[in-house]
């Protein structure tokens, strides 16, 4: 929100202050009266000019998107990685930090991915360089063993953010209060899990996402649910819709099922995944309403997209 400069009111306080014009001296008054009206005028364009308002989101990062912008493989943000060893780290298997090697625009957002079951971090780290380079460190992890269920699952991914956040070597980097979980298959029961358990996360996107608990009436954080029309190990009749349907009405969310694609779409790079991933965690994450475009209105079916349903407009 932009705040109205309150100049026009100390140029009217100012102007206040004049000598009364004595009687009989028509001119001056005429001249005082022209003052006056200068004044007012000069107050009114103080007002109008950009420069005079209240600083933008301080949570901006990276140019004015266009949809080519956040379709495109890279964003406008060089990358730089650094590995994270199983054996130096507690709660987490490990994994690979993502972070815009820049560090002129002070701190970033920060998110991180689950792989899902038997699966390792490998099957999700496509999503690592695509994300940091529009401005966000990415931590794509390992989790303990591959055969970890959802709320394991949610707990390694919160494990994963407080190192990211308290320990790693890029925590300078990160602002520790815009913070995001994603996940595949098992891992997007487990974002479920996580922003069950830690109400203060920022954005949660399940990806494909698999789970014996159908019902989330207790998440608060803006969650977009991404299924597969044609996912037969977490058809969407039984996972996705129902998971995204027992969200709070209150609650910004959104339901985006894949045209022609598979559980396994998630696993590999999808320009939709990415486009409408990157749009939602600028959103809430950054709170950067120039991604707003790009989710509301609700985007409509195509080649890629069967269905879309979404809470429009958004309210945070």
């Amino acid at each position: 929100m932009q705040r109205k400069d309150d100049s026009a009111g100390s140029t009217t306080s100012t102007a206040s202050t004049a000598p009364a014009a004595r009687p009989g001296r028509r001119p001056h008054r005429r001249l005082m009266a022209g003052v006056l009206a200068t004044a007012a005028a000069a107050a009114l364009t103080t007002v109008a000019v950009p420069g005079a308002q209240a600083a933008d989101n301080p949570y901006e990062r990276g140019p004015a998107p266009s949809t080519s912008s956040i379709e495109a493989l890279r964003g406008p943000y060089s990358v730089s990685q650094t590995s994270v060893s199983s054996l130096s780290v507690t709660g987490f298997g490990g994994g690979t930090i993502y972070y815009p090697t820049s560090t002129s625009d002070g701190t970033f957002g920060a998110v991180v991915i689950s792989p899902g079951f038997t699966a390792y971090e490998s099957s999700i780290a496509w999503l690592g360089p695509r994300l940091a380079s529009q401005g966000f460190v990415v931590f794509t992890i390992d989790t303990n063993t591959t055969l970890d269920q959802p709320d394991s699952r949610g707990r390694q991914l919160l494990s994963a953010l407080d190192y990211l956040t308290g320990r790693s070597a890029v925590r300078s980097r990160v602002d520790s209060s815009r913070l995001g979980v994603m996940g595949h298959s098992m891992g997007g029961g487990g974002t479920l899990e996580a922003a069950k358990t830690r109400p203060s996360l920022q954005a949660a996107i399940p990806l494909t996402p698999w789970n014996l608990d159908k019902s989330w009436p207790e998440v608060s954080t803006p969650t977009l649910v991404i299924g597969a029309d044609g996912d037969t190990i977490a058809p969407v009749a039984s996972h996705s819709e129902p998971f995204y349907q027992s969200l709070p009405s209150s609650l910004d969310k959104a339901y985006l099922e894949l045209n022609n694609a598979s559980h396994f779409t998630p696993n590999t790079s999808d320009t939709t995944i990415a486009k409408y991933s990157i749009s939602w965690l600028k959103r809430f994450i950054d709170n950067d309403t120039r991604y707003e475009q790009f989710l509301c209105p609700i985007p409509r079916p195509s080649l890629t997209i069967d269905e879309y349903r979404g809470t429009c407009p958004h309210s945070s």
